[in-house]
């Protein structure tokens, strides 16, 4: 049965895929790529000869139908500009579309910023949190920082050059000064890291250039977070799907408050709608 493939490809170096990701690039019938300007090179480079088109934020809803129809007979491939797809790429409307089609979904995995920024930072790999790109509205960054802020784990950031120190000072007058990790360039011929605090990044980065991970440090005292906190937490990860129990556990370990005190909180929420 036709299938739809969601395949890793490099975040820069182009030696960085796997042989099956370029054995299923050869074999599907059509490639849906971000951009199909940087696909083409990754597929010239490999002499692969499959068909790509464009699918985009901005084409999604017209693309959808078509690629969808596609699928009803031909295996198809979705790959980003770089790395995995999906991460912080548009592509979850096919997946859905597809699943809800009962079209098998297929991972072929590979090279992920993320991951790779969290191995090169030196924080604990157990347990973090990937935020993608910080919103552009002042509000809207605001609401996240207040719903991570308290978190004691690590926190995994995209940025672009020319919004890097203003977002460094963003998080440095939010959180205060933590320790991070800047990584540049990951897997590029001018690949670097950089390990302080923040205020010593933003020194450090005078003119920024190229392409960013951050991983900052998680919340490292042993505050609590108060009961209104943890409620307003709660009742958010309980409408993004999350169980009652699940929150409960979560919010228990990050902030150090008894499951106990947090089922009355949520106790009373209910009470009081």
């Amino acid at each position: 049965m036709p299938s739809l493939y969601v395949v890793s490809t490099p975040i820069g170096n182009l030696e960085d895929i796997t042989l099956r990701a370029i054995r299923k690039l050869n074999e599907v019938t059509l490639i849906a790529a971000e951009d199909t300007r940087n696909t083409r090179k990754l597929l010239t480079y490999y002499n692969i000869h499959t068909p790509v088109t464009s699918f985009h934020k901005n084409n999604m809803a017209s693309k959808i139908p078509s690629l969808i129809n596609a699928l009803s007979e031909n295996d198809i491939a979705i790959v980003s500009d770089a790395g995995t797809p999906i991460i912080s790429d548009p592509g979850s409307e096919l997946v859905n579309f597809a699943s809800k089609n009962d079209i098998p979904i297929i991972s072929i995995p590979g090279p992920s910023a993320v991951t790779s920024a969290i191995a090169l930072s030196g924080m604990s790999g157990d347990r973090f949190s990937f935020l993608g790109f910080l919103p552009r509205k002042k509000r809207q960054r605001d609401e996240i920082l207040m719903e991570i802020e308290h978190l004691r784990h690590a926190l995994v950031f995209f940025e672009s050059p020319h919004r890097l120190i203003d977002s460094l000072e963003y998080l440095r007058d939010k959180l205060g000064n933590r320790k991070v990790t800047v990584l540049r360039e990951m897997t590029k011929f001018f690949e670097e890291g950089f390990y302080g605090d923040i205020t010593d990044a933003i020194n450090y980065f005078i003119n920024p250039i190229g392409e960013f991970t951050i991983v900052l440090e998680g919340n490292t005292s042993q505050e609590k977070i108060s009961e209104e906190q943890a409620r307003a937490l709660m009742l958010n990860m309980i409408q993004s799907g999350v169980s009652v129990k699940e929150s409960r556990e979560y919010i228990s370990v990050e902030h150090g408050i008894s499951k106990k005190a947090l089922y009355r909180i949520w106790l009373e929420s209910t009470k009081t709608g």
